[in-house]
């Protein structure tokens, strides 16, 4: 008689086993490379998969976001992707670069979403048009990215005009916003006024009810305007890293506590689930790998103990 077999233990190996269970080779791999020695390259090849012969990347590789063709979100996320495995340079960001520049707006910046996208699924919330406009929530992210990682591409110039204006002009905002504002200025080459701009917007993010401080009282707080039920962001939301200017908002205790609820969050089956509104059956399938790597990524970088 086969002997009873216990579930993992420690929240690394649960979470592991939710991984090989669930998840696309895309976070199987890239879970591997974080937690298990994995190589780089691994990834870099499942990452292939996703990008087309424009140079972007699309397949739901954003899984909000249907269809085969390339999308500004999609390839944020590629590079983010390639950031994490050291590949943030050569001919493949020259190539995804190149791709930003035919899909920027007149302000040289991203849409959130390029008009292909259209007759393709997407999530109900986000819309499709035909002269779609400059997003920070798209644009900020990749600029800080390539800063970081020290890409210098044409293509930068204006994209990085555009973010510090929209940073610097906010005057109100929305979690998801605010934090594609942190992804920019975590990597902005100016960091005396990337420290400044990052000053005012926790205090906007702060006096606006844009961050849930004491995590037991969550449901006693109100989402931002069209954000679903219980779709709560918290302190380690915009400072995933100790190293993020967005650490500078909360206090120690404020941290912890958030730290705290989201080690608390990991569930039965070892995954983190996802808060936001679920619209079609593959789509929390896919996205919850994705955010368990994160929630794990980001309780490492806290020092906090994963077994």
């Amino acid at each position: 008689m086969a002997e009873n077999v216990s579930p993992p233990a420690t929240p690394l190996a649960r979470a592991e086993r939710f991984v090989w269970l669930t998840a696309r080779v895309l976070e199987q791999r890239l879970f591997a490379y974080h937690f298990l020695g994995g190589g780089a390259d691994p990834v870099e090849t499942a990452l292939t998969a996703y990008r087309n012969d424009d140079d972007g990347y699309g397949h739901a590789l954003e899984p909000d976001l249907r269809g085969p063709v390339s999308q500004p979100l999609h390839t944020a996320l590629a590079l983010r992707v390639l950031d994490r495995i050291g590949r943030c340079d050569g001919r493949r960001v020259e190539r995804i670069c190149r791709y930003l520049t035919r899909v920027s707006t007149r302000d040289g910046a991203l849409p959130a979403v390029h008009p292909s996208l259209r007759g393709y699924p997407a999530a109900p919330w986000i819309p499709v048009a035909d002269d779609p406009p400059s997003s920070l929530l798209s644009t900020g992210p990749v600029v800080g990215l390539l800063h970081r990682n020290q890409v210098w591409h044409a293509w930068l110039f204006r994209a990085t005009d555009y973010c510090w204006a929209a940073v610097e002009s906010m005057e109100t905002t929305h979690p998801y916003e605010a934090e594609a504002a942190v992804a920019f200025l975590d990597g902005a080459p100016d960091r005396p006024r990337a420290a400044a701009a990052a000053q005012r917007l926790g205090r906007l993010v702060r006096e606006q009810g844009l961050v849930v401080l004491d995590p037991a009282r969550a449901a006693e707080t109100p989402v931002a305007p069209g954000y679903a039920p219980g779709e709560h962001h918290f302190a380690y939301d915009y400072a995933a890293s100790p190293r993020s200017l967005a650490r500078g908002w909360f206090t120690d205790a404020e941290l912890e506590r958030s730290l705290d609820h989201l080690a608390g969050l990991q569930r039965e089956d070892g995954g983190w689930p996802v808060n936001w509104r679920l619209w079609a059956p593959g789509t929390e399938l896919e996205s919850r790998p994705r955010v368990t790597l994160e929630a794990l990524l980001t309780l490492r970088a806290y020092g906090r103990p994963l077994g």
